[in-house]
């Protein structure tokens, strides 16, 4: 590997930390949002070979935020791409380091992004960029899809460039492994953020439809085998919804809220007479405003550098430039048709589209400070004042950078510790040697709150074979019933606000 290459490693390898840090320290590697905690139910469900449980015979006293019941059966209500993945690192017993993995992977992706459409330069700088982003590191600490929707996102890229670029030689094999990454890159992408495939392909199909009808026979060739192998591995999502639901064509998200559709008009959203393009224009304004400072933790103007960029796409445009700028525009006119945006970790619906935003970044500062736009350009030279132009652009790069990193960043992280009152101490009394002495216990927790019960359910197994059962307090007689259901299991009344008082008998006055 050249010099850069080892570089670009390094940066890859601080990014896994760093993901890594946040996730142990400020996530403390348990699930905090309702999201998170399907992730995970789905996630043990699958790395036991398994798709659905038998529904519970006291379900709503079994909540589990997004899994939903339907036909006798439980399942989570997300496709399959990233519960699948992550149930790999459950069976490993190595659950939190599956997100920075792929963060370092998606780093990795940036740099050789960068380096193939503008100069090894600009993806080493963009790649640097990456590894400080408050947006970066709040979602690759977590147990969301994201990371893994980066990844596939970035390597779709670089495969299709790699497989369709006129100006690359006529290498056959080559190109087609691309167009084969390319295709298994947008189609899992599919079983994991369906609509992020959708603005994901979007900037591609111009290209696509235009080389079909100039390119000669094996583009062609390509092209449909590359479309039919995307399509095949995205089909999958009906076959599992047809799996879990009995119809390829009930979408899982609806079981749970029936108003939580893609679309406009009445039954898409909460909003009276539905989602409507005011509401929308709303939502991505909102969402927007928070990016502007997640993106690079440089105040609300972490988008500063991005006029540049695009002047250094329209200055020398091609194909790459012009897909790589479309791509998070495309993110962004797309989720308008959600009924709902994005804020608290950052606007993570566009969160696919983060490497067009770091690489345009890295090339509007390149473009500032006269770096090379080009593999092969040289370095510019300017004459007088123009000298201390590459000088001051790179002291105002590092200042903003240092701005982030003693200011924002921190900030920004202490936000998010504890999210919504969930920490791991809450999980410590059920690990002490006090509570194994009930096990196999059902625990009724009496919560002020949904959360005080939900951070529990990462001690409890789907499939009600864990030490600790943990169901959340409807009622005495529904208590009274489920308890009932387990007569082989100690019945615990628990109170988050009296944390490792286990009682044995019911609260006074049931």
């Amino acid at each position: 590997m050249s010099r850069a290459s080892w570089l670009a490693l390094l940066i890859s390898l601080v990014g896994i930390w760093a993901a890594w840090m946040v996730g142990k320290n400020v996530f403390e590697e348990i699930p905090h949002i309702e999201d998170e905690m399907a992730y995970v139910w789905q996630a043990k469900v699958i790395a036991r070979g398994h798709l659905t449980v038998p529904e519970p015979e006291h379900r709503a006293s079994f909540l589990v935020p997004f899994v939903v019941d339907h036909n006798g059966q439980r399942f989570g209500k997300y496709p399959l791409g990233w519960p699948v993945v992550l149930a790999i690192g459950v069976f490993l017993g190595a659950r939190s380091l599956v997100n920075p993995l792929l963060a370092g992977f998606g780093v990795w992706l940036v740099y050789r992004l960068g380096q193939r459409i503008f100069s090894t330069p600009v993806g080493l700088l963009a790649a640097a960029l990456t590894v400080t982003s408050p947006f970066f590191l709040m979602n690759s600490g977590s147990l969301l899809s994201h990371p893994l929707g980066l990844v596939l996102s970035a390597a779709f890229m670089l495969a299709w460039l790699n497989a369709w670029d006129p100006l690359l030689g006529e290498d056959g094999s080559q190109r087609w492994l691309a167009a084969i990454t390319a295709a298994l890159a947008i189609g899992v992408l599919a079983l994991t953020r369906p609509l992020s495939a959708l603005a994901l392909a979007a900037p591609f199909t111009p290209q696509g439809i235009y080389l079909l009808l100039r390119g000669d026979r094996s583009i062609r060739l390509r092209l449909v085998v590359f479309g039919i192998l995307a399509a095949a591995v995205a089909s999958l999502l009906f076959a599992w919804q047809f799996a879990v639901t009995g119809d390829p064509f009930l979408n899982p998200y609806t079981l749970w809220w029936d108003y939580d559709r893609v679309g406009f008009g009445p039954g898409h959203g909460l909003i009276e007479g539905g989602h409507t393009l005011s509401q929308a224009w709303i939502n991505t304004q909102f969402s927007l405003k928070v990016g502007a400072s997640d993106l690079l933790g440089w105040g609300k103007h972490s988008w500063i550098f991005l006029p540049f960029g695009l002047a250094s796409v329209l200055w020398r445009r091609s194909w790459g430039r012009l897909q790589l700028a479309g791509v998070a525009l495309s993110f962004v006119v797309v989720y308008l048709a959600y009924w709902i945006g994005s804020w608290l970790f950052g606007p993570r619906y566009y969160y696919e589209a983060l490497f067009s935003l770091m690489i345009l970044t890295a090339a509007g500062i390149a473009f500032l400070a006269g770096w090379p736009l080009q593999e092969g350009e040289p370095w510019r030279s300017f004459p007088g004042w123009g000298r201390v132009r590459p000088l001051l652009t790179t002291a105002v790069v590092a200042f903003l950078v240092a701005l982030n990193a003693l200011f924002y960043l921190p900030q920004r992280m202490i936000t998010m510790y504890g999210l919504y009152g969930i920490r791991a101490a809450q999980l410590q009394p059920f690990l002490s040697p006090e509570a194994q002495k009930f096990v196999p216990a059902l625990v009724i927790v009496y919560e002020n709150k949904w959360t005080e019960y939900g951070v529990f359910l990462d001690l409890s197994s789907p499939f009600m074979d864990s030490d600790f059962l943990f169901v959340i307090n409807i009622s005495p007689t529904a208590n009274r019933r489920v308890a009932e259901s387990f007569p082989d299991r100690m019945t615990i009344y628990y109170s988050p606000d009296e944390p490792g008082h286990f009682s044995l008998s019911p609260p006074p006055g049931e």
